[in-house]
């Protein structure tokens, strides 16, 4: 699945696979809310949004302390325009602690920025970056937060970021993976992308 989200892999198989390999978790162990988690992954990447948002809800439910299934709610939901939701569960997200250090701060950054609040995604962006540098999806929103924010300087390192991690990154294939259901919103995102230096 990251291959795919990170534009590595061309080969449309590659969500395939990561669905049968998440569906094959939950069959082992239905209540491992971590298969549950990657599974809502796993669809989001395929634009099917209400089971994403379902099964992140399954994972809620088995691990209600878990930040990482919050922010990746938020970001869900974000995607799919339902904003205030998004806002309120990243901020659920914030106040539990992590298993891993700020892994689910990307997804936070994400949904704030995918629900109009550049300013504030900006923050967890950039504390995510800290600990995970070579995560191009993060380096992406950056990009556009900054871009949006008219901070064409760190806009376009931000895109140099993307760059760096995959010389190949095109915006053409971006707009046909981005799992973002409305097209304004991802027009915005297209948009400010192109603002800071991508193609």
């Amino acid at each position: 699945m990251q291959q795919w989200a990170s534009r590595q892999s061309a080969d449309a198989q590659t969500l395939a696979q990561a669905l049968a390999a998440a569906q094959r978790v939950i069959a082992l162990n239905d209540s491992d809310f971590l298969g549950h988690a990657i599974l809502a992954a796993v669809y989001l990447w395929q634009k099917q949004y209400a089971p994403a948002i379902a099964e992140l809800e399954r994972a809620n439910a088995f691990n209600p302390n878990w930040p990482d299934s919050y922010a990746l709610l938020a970001e869900t939901l974000s995607r799919v325009g339902r904003s205030e939701e998004a806002v309120a569960m990243a901020e659920q997200a914030l106040r539990r602690k992590p298993l891993v250090v700020d892994f689910y701060l990307a997804n936070v950054g994400t949904a704030y920025s995918l629900a109009g609040r550049p300013e504030e995604a900006i923050a967890p962006l950039k504390q995510f970056l800290t600990h995970y540098p070579n995560i191009l999806g993060a380096h992406l929103t950056l990009a556009a937060v900054y871009s949006e924010l008219g901070r064409a300087e760190e806009a376009r390192a931000a895109a140099a970021e993307v760059l760096r991690l995959n010389p190949q990154f095109s915006l053409e294939v971006h707009r046909q993976r981005a799992p973002i259901k409305d097209p304004v919103v991802l027009e915005r995102q297209l948009a400010a992308l192109r603002k800071a230096g991508l193609k």
